[in-house]
């Protein structure tokens, strides 16, 4: 018998991590609270178990910075008898190998057109533009999750150097493929969408593809290079993508 939302609590765990209760429907595996890739590892190694053993009345599980959601059926099993089996798994993922990241090049036009607030980000930090895109070229970003709009990746690992407020009043609409900076945050804008980051580029990628499967581009755990090129170079990129 399936147990209520009401009658759930967390169940003590050893201080690496925490087992939480969502609703009558869903449970979160907890390993911090911070954004820290060694941490995301841990989520990765779950992501990568589940993709092949997936579990009585499981229904899917959904990665974020620090955290681990699985949806299931209380009507197949409760949450307490899935927080054990949980537990089983995770003693027995502490010593798999390290899962192999996929390295994913993105493109990026910055400047001029494709990046209005390029020259905000570097008088904001006292740099020259061609320091702001050497940085922010030159980092390995993880994508801890995809969210916010189809197929867009938070990352992290961008350096204190390049860090920019957002915007005081956002804009209405941001072109696809912008690649933004908020706080010490960047990441690409899939869609047509309003943002408030700061627009440093654009890549002539596309992120969210409908029609393929899986639809986007990017998955969590993967490492994202960002490649400076042309305006003439996006122009012949962005012809032949579509």
């Amino acid at each position: 018998m399936a147990y209520s939302a009401k009658e759930e609590k967390p169940l003590p765990d050893p201080a690496s991590y925490q087992i939480l209760p969502l609703g009558d429907a869903a449970i979160v595996v907890k390993f911090g609270d911070t954004i820290d890739r060694n941490l995301h590892r841990k989520i990765q190694a779950m992501e990568t178990y589940f993709a092949d053993h997936f579990l009585k009345g499981m229904i899917e599980q959904v990665p974020a910075y620090a955290t681990l959601t699985i949806y299931y059926d209380p009507l197949q099993r409760s949450f307490r008898d899935l927080a054990e089996e949980l537990r089983g798994i995770i003693t027995e993922l502490v010593d798999a190998p390290e899962p192999n990241p996929r390295i994913v090049e993105i493109p990026v036009s910055y400047g001029g057109e494709f990046g209005p607030d390029l020259d905000f980000v570097a008088r904001h930090n006292s740099l020259k533009t061609d320091d702001v895109i050497q940085i922010h070229s030159a980092s390995d970003y993880m994508v801890y999750m995809i969210g916010f709009a189809p197929g867009f990746p938070y990352l992290g690992g961008m350096s204190q150097q390049i860090a920019a407020p957002r915007r005081d009043s956002p804009r209405l609409q941001i072109p696809v493929g912008s690649v933004g900076i908020a706080g010490t945050q960047t990441g690409v804008y899939p869609i047509e969408t309003p943002g408030g980051w700061q627009l440093i580029g654009r890549t002539p990628i596309e992120l969210f593809r409908p029609q393929e499967n899986p639809p986007t581009l990017l998955r969590a755990g993967d490492i994202v290079r960002f490649r400076p090129i042309t305006t003439e170079e996006y122009t012949s990129l962005r012809a032949t993508s579509q």
